[in-house]
């Protein structure tokens, strides 16, 4: 990186202090909302939207709920002055809803601009021109003087042809590449439109202020908007803009500070869609607010349906770590994420707290339209016995004892790490069905009967090897007399008979899971499940199951003993 050297900062500090915003700690109240997806964002697609795309976004955006939509450039092509000309002849604005057109400083532009608009219920005419100093010496090559009159001339045309055309008209100028910009100067042209326009509290003004290129940290930017928010002509009759562009990657710090140094308007896009790194992502800005309690005045509630509709018509796509929107952002693989995520889903069932606090997760998926099940814990290599546990519990109705789990996971583990991928709950499932439930393999649950004295004494029929087996234990317990039973006809020794039951489903025809654990001599521990529409006998399957993996590791073992002497 040797030629850092030729980087100056391009930005401008104001000429006093401007500081107060970082006195505030959140942002308390959502600001107008004006998306320019259609002109902002259209004119950065690869392939930008036809007629009928265009369209179907604008009705996207309505059901979102935003109230100013900038619809496009309609001087600069027939698409958009159809665009335009579609909305308001075929009546599909609603009233609450005003539409913004963009337009440069020049009269034949300005009058093709009214003339689209002749009808408009409420539209915003956004006049623009550049004065950073980039722009003035090198494309311009302009003086100060020169481009402020560039912006005067253009504001007197929006009011002489308002006054010629049919509709409600509000007016919005942006000193285009205000971050480039010094600061007096910023403030000196925006106060000679200002007092051309003569804004009353009737017919207020926008003074939009973007960071058309992102030049500095969020915070001069922030300190930037609130010393032209505290100085310019006509203020309460003002509405202070931003339209944070995302080069530096601080778009969303960017709007927020400013939002905290007095903008009350932002312009921005659905996913930050833009030009270069985008505008600044309004899903990710209204979505922060709502994880402060504060309620954004947009609705997000639908995610999916929203990115199902966004990506056909942009054929853009919402990567999977964007924030909120993207597929992986409320997933966690790690073992101790999982293990605190499901523990804090739990602690909500047994707690009445109507606030969110669950460990790892900003704010409830399901207030957004994203699922628990598949979407907070998903399992690979990564995983612990806590995701695993919480998987097949909320969604198959297993509750794993602790230990159960810890076993269970090591081996889910394995197969993901060697098979290289992620598994799918319904995988997981099968993988527990196939090596812990109701196994019947080397030997097979048939039936038992009980006799009570002072224990219990039980037979036992089996299959053992294809035939038939008959076998009597006692015990302090029926299933102690069962296991009782079993070690003494298939001679083998394990103890710390772990036990644990509960039905997988509510009726009266409903099934039990039972697990049983039992140690072997040499310290393993192994797990079985029994299911069954009688409690007793899904025991007794579990006990079968858990004694099948203690004899098949046996079985294993001394073969490969045996082979190790060859």
């Amino acid at each position: 990186m040797k030629n850092v050297n030729k980087y100056a900062r391009g930005y401008f500090v104001p000429p006093v202090t401007s500081m107060k915003w970082s006195e505030k700690e959140y942002i308390t109240e959502a600001p107008v909302w004006c998306s320019v997806d259609l002109r902002d964002g259209n004119q950065a697609l690869v392939v930008p939207m036809n007629l009928e795309e265009k369209l179907k976004y604008f009705q996207l955006l309505v059901d979102i709920g935003f109230k100013e939509i900038e619809v496009g450039f309609p001087a600069a092509s027939e698409t958009e002055y159809t665009f335009l000309r579609t909305l308001i002849e075929e009546n599909l604005i609603p009233d609450d809803v005003t539409i913004q057109v963009l337009t440069q400083s020049r009269d034949h532009i300005i009058k093709k601009t009214f003339e689209s608009l002749r009808g408009a219920k409420k539209a915003v005419v956004h006049l623009y021109n550049s004065t950073s100093v980039a722009q003035r010496e090198q494309v311009f090559r302009k003086s100060k003087e020169e481009i402020i009159e560039i912006a005067v001339s253009g504001a007197k045309l929006l009011q002489k042809y308002a006054a010629e055309t049919e509709g409600n008209f509000m007016f919005q100028y942006s000193p285009e590449s205000f971050t480039g910009t010094e600061m007096e100067f910023a403030l000196e042209i925006c106060n000679r439109v200002l007092d051309v326009w003569q804004p009353t509290a009737d017919q207020p003004v926008i003074i939009n202020l973007p960071a058309t290129v992102s030049f500095s940290m969020p915070h001069v930017y922030a300190s930037q908007i609130e010393y032209m928010s505290d100085n310019l002509h006509f203020r309460e009759n003002v509405i202070v803009s931003v339209h944070p562009h995302n080069d530096r990657g601080t778009g969303v710090a960017d709007a927020e500070l400013a939002m905290l140094a007095g903008a009350q308007r932002v312009e921005g896009t659905l996913f930050g869609n833009g030009e270069r790194t985008g505008n600044v992502d309004i899903v990710t800005l209204a979505l922060n607010m709502y994880s402060h309690g504060v309620d954004p005045k947009l609705d997000f509630g639908n995610i999916r349906e929203i990115i199902a509709a966004y990506e056909p018509l942009t054929r853009m796509k919402v990567h999977e770590r964007h924030p909120y929107g993207g597929d992986l952002v409320f997933t966690a693989f790690s073992g101790s994420h999982q293990d605190a995520i499901a523990k804090g889903m739990k602690w909500r069932e047994e707690h009445e707290d109507a606030t969110w606090n669950v460990p790892y997760l900003l704010i409830d998926p399901k207030d957004i339209g994203r699922e628990y099940e598949g979407d907070i814990i998903r399992i690979n290599s990564q995983s612990g016995k806590g995701g695993i546990g919480y998987v097949m519990e909320q969604q198959y109705g297993f509750d794993l004892p602790a230990k159960m789990r810890e076993n269970f996971g090591y081996r889910i583990k394995q197969v993901s790490d060697r098979q290289h991928k992620e598994l799918l709950p319904a995988e997981i499932y099968d993988i527990y069905l196939k090596e812990y439930v109701n196994l019947t393999a080397p030997i097979e649950f048939i039936t038992y009967s009980f006799t009570q004295h002072d224990d219990f004494e039980t037979t036992v029929q089996m299959k053992k090897d294809g035939r038939v087996e008959e076998m009597q234990g006692v015990g302090n317990g029926r299933l102690d007399a069962i296991s009782n039973a079993l070690q003494t006809k298939l001679g083998i020794r394990y103890s710390n008979l772990v036990y644990k039951e509960h039905a997988l489903e509510t009726g009266s025809e409903s099934r039990a899971a039972s697990y049983v654990g039992i140690t072997a001599e040499d310290g393993t521990v192994y797990w079985g499940c029994g299911i069954d529409v009688d409690i007793m006998t899904s025991s007794v399957r579990a006990l079968f199951s858990a004694v099948n993996k203690l004899i098949e590791a046996g079985t294993v073992q001394k073969q490969a003993a045996a082979a190790a002497k060859m």
